[in-house]
C-alpha cells in the first residue's frame, strides 16, 4: 500500500465519513450534515474508481440523508424524536424481495458499462441503500447489514486501489458492531422503563 496513491479527496471524503458514523452510532443529530459532506465528495471518489453503482448511490444517499435528519428530529409519536425500534419480519421479508430485485436490475444496467465489478458493486450499493433507510428510521438490524456490507466492501475497495476507503469501511465495521450494542442498549432500556 502506497500512501502516495491516497487522494486528498479520499482521505477528506473517508475523514467525513468516521465522523458520521460515529454520530450515529451516538444517535446524535449531527451524523446527517456529515453524512451531506460525505457522499458528496465520494460521488466523485467513486466516479474515479469507476464504481459506477457506488456513485450512483450518492445522490440517493444525499436524499436519505435529508429525509433521515428529519425523520430522527420528528419520526417519532406526536412529531417528536424517533426511537429506536427493531424490525418487524414481515418488514424484513419486504425490504429483502425489494433488495434483490433491485439488485438485478442495477447489476443488469452496470453489466452494459466498463464497471469494475458489476455484479458485486450492485449488490452492495443495493445492500446498503436498505441499510441505510433502516438507519433513517432508527431500525436496529440497520446495523447488521451494514456489518455484512462492510466485511465485503473492505477487499473490494483494496482491489480498486481505494486504500483510504478501505481503510475507511474497516473503520466502519468497528463502528457497526459499535452502533449494533449502543443501539441495542437504548432499545433494551426503552422497553426496561416502559
Amino acid at each position: 500500500m502506497n500512501l502516495l496513491e491516497w487522494s486528498p479527496l479520499e482521505v477528506v471524503a473517508a475523514t467525513f465519513g468516521v465522523i458520521s458514523v460515529f454520530l450515529s452510532t451516538r444517535q446524535n443529530i449531527w451524523s446527517w450534515p456529515t453524512a451531506i459532506v460525505n457522499v458528496g465528495l465520494y460521488a466523485v471518489v467513486f466516479y474515479q474508481g469507476r464504481l459506477y453503482g457506488q456513485m450512483g448511490l450518492q445522490p440517493i444517499y444525499l436524499a436519505l440523508s435529508v429525509y433521515g435528519w428529519y425523520q430522527w428530529l420528528h419520526g417519532g409519536d406526536q412529531k417528536t424524536e424517533l426511537r429506536v425500534s427493531s424490525a418487524s419480519p414481515q418488514l424484513l421479508t419486504v425490504l429483502l424481495a425489494l433488495n434483490l430485485v433491485a439488485w438485478l436490475a442495477l447489476a443488469a444496467v452496470l453489466r452494459r458499462t466498463d464497471a469494475a465489478l458489476p455484479w458485486l458493486d450492485a449488490l452492495l450499493a443495493t445492500t446498503s441503500l436498505v441499510a441505510q433507510w433502516m438507519m433513517t428510521r432508527k431500525i436496529l438490524e440497520n446495523w447488521l447489514l451494514w456489518i455484512v456490507v462492510d466485511v465485503v466492501y473492505v477487499p473490494m475497495f483494496i482491489s480498486q486501489r481505494l486504500y483510504a476507503t478501505a481503510l475507511l469501511y474497516a473503520a466502519f465495521l468497528v463502528l457497526a458492531v459499535m452502533g449494533y450494542v449502543e443501539w441495542r442498549r437504548s432499545l433494551v432500556r426503552r422497553a426496561a422503563a416502559a
